[in-house]
Formats: structure tokens, sequence, C-alpha cells
């Protein structure tokens, strides 16, 4: 079936369907960032590893069978954290709250149940990640912070823009999955 516009079909939220990617889905998951600036663009290859070596932390969001949203993270070595490396989410389904429910998909892996922070970077300028973040802490009633992380003169000699370093300290992963 040929996929309908969410924006113009909001009954097709529904059919959401939310999972851990494989390896096959790498190129697909490719082709939705590319088409979601201003997200940096990965290799193929990066996204194809990620969606192999790092499934349990990662989400796609599908709709009659095609990739429209995707989030990639990790867990941070030796930290009860979790870091969000990219939330991507096609045009269509934007605005219908598709990366909140890729991230509440992910705090309710077993995976992440020990998790006490989500962090992630974002440019100053980057609005739809920070509404996203804002919006989601909102949800789970949880406190977000910021500060400059990467710096654009230390971190990526005047080339890229400073990217600040958005941790939200989670609730009780009991208090999650009510909340969530």
């Amino acid at each position: 079936a040929p996929l309908l516009p969410l924006s113009a079909d909001t009954s097709q939220i529904n059919n959401l369907c939310f999972r851990m990617p494989n390896a096959t889905d790498g190129t697909e998951i490719w082709n939705l960032i590319q088409k979601c600036k201003p997200l940096d663009q990965n290799s193929m290859y990066c996204n194809l590893v990620q969606a192999d070596h790092f499934r349990d932390t990662c989400v796609v969001a599908e709709l009659n069978g095609k990739i429209v949203g995707w989030i990639s993270g990790h867990i941070i070595p030796q930290k009860n954290e979790m870091f969000i490396w990219q939330v991507a989410v096609c045009d269509d389904a934007r605005g219908l709250g598709v990366g909140k429910k890729m991230l509440s998909e992910l705090l309710q892996r077993k995976v992440t149940q020990h998790i006490s922070k989500i962090q992630t970077t974002i440019t100053k300028d980057n609005l739809a990640s920070w509404g996203l973040f804002k919006s989601f802490s909102s949800k789970l009633e949880a406190e977000l912070s910021h500060k400059p992380y990467y710096k654009r003169e230390q971190h990526f000699d005047n080339m890229h823009d400073t990217e600040h370093l958005v941790t939200i300290q989670l609730p009780s992963s009991e208090l999650r999955a009510i909340t969530v």
C-alpha cells in the first residue's frame, strides 16, 4: 500500500510500529537521514553498523512497511546514561509525537531499565530537537539541563556550530513505565 502522509490522515498514527532495527535497515535509515536536514550525514556504513551492533539502543518507526522514524543511541560505557546520537522523522510524520514515542519505546526496553539520564547534543539553532527533548522531559516531569559541550573553536576547528550537551535526569524505571 502506498504511504499516506500522516499529516493528511492522522488516523495513520495508530498504524505506526516501533521496533529494533536490523542490518538490512541500514540503507533505508541512511536515506531517511539524508532527507532530515540539519542532521549530520553519516556514512551508509555507519548507519548499518548502528542498526546491527547497537540495535538494542536504537529504534525505527514504521508505517506500512516503510521506515518513517529513527533514533540511534548507545549506553555510555561505565555509566548509567544513554546517549541519543540522532533522531530523524520524515516530513510526513513530523508534529505527531513520533520522536517522543520512539524515546518512550527505548525507555521501556530491559536494556535501559538501569538508565538514570538521557544525554544528547544539540546545536543552538536546531529548534526541532530542542522542542522534542524539552517536551519529552516535561512529559516525564524530569529535569532538563544543558551547557555548551563540543565547542566550535575547540572541537570543530570552526567548521561546525557548538553542540550543547542536553541532560534529562530520568525518574525511576517504575515511574517511567507509568509516565511514558
